[in-house]
């Protein structure tokens, strides 16, 4: 396999570790004939030269350095440039950022040595409809969530699958999460884990007002139609928890998985999704208390 050595980098400039391991592999980076190219942002930040345009050409994987709110932006980032991502995590849990600052460099060798495995992750099609009419075009690796403002009311959403109407749910909000955002905002909400790989999509209530309203895994074909009822203008749809869009009354979402579009990302030898989770979510760990501690 020929080498790549010619390498992305994607880096949170709000996080002085961030910054500082970045610049770290920028100075280790030479003299193992790596070379790094950087957005116009990074670079600015970084001190080296600023590409404007054509920073993405010839690159097939960029190191994304942050954790996973910077592993997002990153797949927004690339996501019509077909560039693999591996995410170095700076953050708390780090379910998309899988490796840690200290082996960094021996990651990217391994890198450049084509010896990492590819999976394809599942991206989320939100479009909104404002009268009839195609306002947004949404994907998202995590989910697509509606939410009241702080100081409405407890929100009346029509819920649809497939055109055939499953329930009006009064809840404070409604998670239509991919496999990917499954141990994300969804989990919190009491949906179950699902492995990337699986084809389908999670529909979460966060805090439902009844006692039937339950999780829901669609299949990979359905479509998820969200519609609140009432003339409340304080309800917003976000995008990955980054972005936001006021949601109107009379507004209509139609949450699919998206036929066309995905996000790569690496896994390295020895390593994969459960290996990733039992280290996450600490199981199989026993947790007591000494005799000392009493």
């Amino acid at each position: 396999m020929t080498l790549n050595k010619v390498l992305g980098l994607i880096v949170n400039t709000q996080k002085p570790k961030a910054i500082e391991t970045a610049l770290k592999l920028l100075r280790w980076a030479p003299e193992n004939g790596i070379t790094f190219r950087l957005p116009p942002m990074e670079a600015s930040v970084l001190g080296m030269p600023v590409n404007d345009r054509g920073w993405k050409d010839g690159i097939s994987v960029a190191i994304v350095i942050g954790g996973d709110g910077t592993f997002l932006r990153a797949a927004r980032y690339v996501l019509d440039d077909h560039i693999a991502l591996y995410g170095v995590n700076l953050g708390r849990l780090g379910f998309l950022a899988a490796g840690d600052r200290e082996n960094v460099e021996d990651d990217v060798l391994k890198i450049v040595a084509g010896d990492y495995q590819i999976q394809r992750r599942q991206l989320m099609l939100g479009e909104l409809y404002r009268s009839n009419h195609r306002e947004h075009v949404l994907y998202a690796l995590n989910d697509l969530v509606l939410t009241k403002g702080a100081l409405a009311r407890v929100m009346e959403v029509d819920i649809k699958v497939c055109g055939k109407p499953t329930s009006v749910l009064r809840a404070d909000g409604i998670i239509a999460s991919t496999p990917t955002g499954s141990t994300a905002y969804a989990l919190s909400a009491g949906g179950p884990i699902v492995p990337p790989h699986v084809p389908c999509m999670i529909m979460a209530p966060i805090c439902a007002h009844t006692l039937y309203a339950r999780p829901m895994v669609l299949g990979p074909e359905d479509v998820l139609t969200l519609s609140t009822k009432g003339e409340s203008r304080d309800i917003t749809l976000t995008q990955d928890g980054q972005l936001g869009y006021e949601i109107l009354p009379g507004d209509r979402i139609d949450i699919s998985l998206a036929k066309n579009k995905a996000v790569d990302t690496l896994w390295l030898p020895g390593r994969d999704y459960y290996d990733l989770l039992s280290k996450k979510l600490m199981w199989g760990q026993t947790f007591y208390v000494s005799d000392d501690e009493e």
